[in-house]
């Protein structure tokens, strides 16, 4: 709402200075042309040129960023101070919000005028439907009957014959034809909807007349150029100046400054030395941009300042600065640091530059002497807003990392103008760690249950086979009359199916054993996810009223552990879906273990069905 009056207060400032430039300088001269485009130049610019806007930085020495670990270190997902005052809720007296009533205000006359604006076009359209209409060169001719002004509108010039002799008639259509040729009905139409839009600035009422009045200069002086006596043309201006009834949105004849135009038809042609009152705006206009156009941003200096730390208490935190400028170079620069010094792996990717090379998007994943991993991701629309990674050590020795802002290096808190995901990945059946509540000793946040795990173990070792002790199938006799030797191929067939068989048993009992242990463990960790999602949902309940006695007793302070609390919640979720997708690459395992068990079984059918085609054959 702000920049909105903003804009009406600097567009109205620049209407007003080109209608004064026109009032004082120019209205009086006899340049027409000339100020037909300096009128439409000063609207154009009036709504064109607020919204340039010159940025002008101006570099600072950085301040040196000062640590006073007086706090207990807060962990990284805590997303609030660790002191709250307990506040008094008071009743707020009404206020009228003037923004909206002056909001409904402009609503209703910009309604009331573009209404207004409507009924002329249907007027307009009433008196042209029906007519018949005479074309002539690139002009459109309407004579009606009904007592109205002439007018033109586009191509077409409507007048009525009958009122006037054949001289007059010629001096207005030659006036109306200037209107005509030189497209006038643009600048009415843009002028009248300027009026709409800024309908509560009086100047732009006054703005329009001048453009209007200007115009109707311009077609006196065409048209008097071309009749041979001016002095006619000039009664004839007399004579449509009874004619009260015009027609909106158009250049009609009839004007009530007809003394004017006269005066400015008999007026001597303007020296071309006056042109020089064009550019007296071109100051104006540069104070106007210097004034309210040019934006200062102060920027901090990059130099060896800018990484300094004065600490306190003989503490000595490790801070690492990543800015919306920090190069591609000083990124690896900052991981292999971490890496030598703290022994902490520290990756960076998914880096998203603007046009100006800012950082707008960066993931962070760190991966501590413990094993745990932590990944940070900020993106945003816009530049990142400068951080630090700060390393401490606490009293057990492992490090605790924070994203912190510069202005609060005293109290770490998570950036919360950007949208930032921190998670925080532990050891097997582990969940996310659950928020620290604010400083309130009668309160404990519940703690959630911790989620199953898909049992495992060693799986029955799969049975050895042998290629080479596999028997070899008998083959069959070339005579196919030599009874003797079918009689010694049958038997030994039967010799070879029996061994097969032998081989049987072994699969069958190894595929049992994979269903027997995969099916014990499916049931033990169905139980184990009943029994989780029970004390998820009692979880839950918990959490409920701890946030509404939370909010009960602390008020709005409460507000950004509450944010987090969905955010962990989300955690948990996500948590939940990692358990079920282990779950089911076991199931998927032991599914695989099943399928190579029929291989090898489809592989003992290949077989027998190759000793029966080599018997056949």
């Amino acid at each position: 709402m702000e920049a909105l009056f903003t804009f009406i207060i600097k567009s109205g400032g620049l209407i007003a200075m080109f209608y004064f430039a026109y009032y004082f300088l120019l209205r009086k001269e006899t340049f027409f042309s000339s100020n037909r485009y300096f009128l439409l130049a000063g609207l154009i610019t009036s709504v064109v040129l607020p919204f340039v806007i010159y940025t002008k930085i101006i570099w600072v020495d950085p301040a040196p960023i000062v640590y006073t670990p007086a706090v207990e270190t807060v962990a990284l997902n805590s997303h609030y101070v660790s002191h709250y005052t307990p506040q008094v809720i008071e009743e707020e007296p009404f206020e009228i919000n003037w923004n909206l009533v002056s909001l409904a205000i402009y609503a209703i006359g910009f309604a009331s005028f573009m209404l207004k604006f409507a009924i002329d076009f249907y007027s307009l359209n009433s008196v042209l439907k029906g007519k018949s209409i005479k074309q002539q060169e690139d002009f459109k001719f309407v004579d009606v009957s009904e007592n109205i002004a002439p007018f033109s509108y586009f191509d077409y010039i409507v007048y009525n014959s009958s009122l006037y002799s054949e001289s007059e008639l010629q001096s207005i259509l030659e006036h109306e034809k200037v209107h005509s040729d030189q497209n006038h009905t643009v600048d009415v139409i843009i002028s009248r909807i300027f009026c709409i839009l800024f309908w509560f600035n009086p100047i732009i009422w006054l703005y329009k007349k001048a453009i209007l009045q200007n115009l109707e200069f311009i077609a006196d002086n065409e048209a008097s150029k071309k009749l041979s006596d001016k002095k006619a043309y000039q009664y004839t201006l007399l004579k449509i100046t009874t004619h009260e009834t015009c027609v909106a949105i158009t250049n009609h004849f009839y004007q009530s400054l007809i003394k004017k135009r006269i005066v400015m038809l008999n007026k001597n042609q303007s020296k071309k030395w006056n042109y020089w009152k064009y550019y007296a705006v071109i100051p104006a206009l540069a104070a106007f941009v210097f004034l309210f156009q040019i934006k200062t941003i102060a920027q901090e200096k990059k130099g060896v300042a800018e990484k300094e730390t004065v600490v306190s208490k003989n503490e000595d935190p490790n801070i690492f600065k990543i800015t919306k400028s920090t190069t591609d170079q000083e990124l690896k620069d900052l991981a292999t640091k971490l890496k030598k010094e703290h022994n902490v792996d520290l990756t960076i990717s998914d880096v998203k530059r603007n046009s100006d090379n800012e950082i707008t998007s960066i993931k962070v994943q760190i991966l501590k002497e413990n094993g745990k991993k932590q990944i940070i991701e900020m993106n945003s629309t816009k530049a990142i807003k400068d951080c630090n990674i700060a390393l401490n050590t606490d009293e057990k020795g492992s490090k605790n990392i924070t994203l912190t802002t510069d202005d609060q290096l005293d109290h770490p808190v998570v950036v919360e103008r950007q949208n930032i995901v921190i998670k925080d990945f532990k050891g097997p059946g582990e969940g996310p760690d659950a928020p620290t509540p604010p400083n309130a000793p009668d309160m404990v946040a519940p703690v959630p249950p911790v989620a199953p795990v898909f049992p495992t173990g060693p799986m029955p070792p799969v049975p050895p086979i042998d290629m080479s002790k596999m028997p070899k199938a008998p083959k069959a006799p070339r005579d196919v009359n030599d009874k003797a030797a079918w009689a010694k191929f049958e038997k030994d067939m039967k010799e070879f199916e029996k061994k097969m068989e032998e081989w049987e048993p072994q699969m069958d009992a190894y595929e049992k054993q994979i269903d027997a242990i995969m099916e014990q463990r499916g049931a033990i960790f169905e139980k184990e996810m009943e029994k989780y999602q029970i004390a998820m949902q009692k979880f839950n309940m918990n959490m409920d009223k701890f946030n509404i006695d939370m909010k009960m007793k602390f008020g709005s302070d409460s507000q950004e552990y509450e944010n987090h609390m969905k955010q962990y919640e989300q955690d948990m979720k996500d948590y939940e879906l990692d358990m079920k997708q282990h779950e089911k690459e076991m199931k998927e395992h032991a599914k695989q273990m099943k399928q190579h068990a029929k291989d090898m079984k489809q592989h003992e059918k290949d077989m027998k069905l190759k000793e029966k085609a080599d018997k056949k054959a």
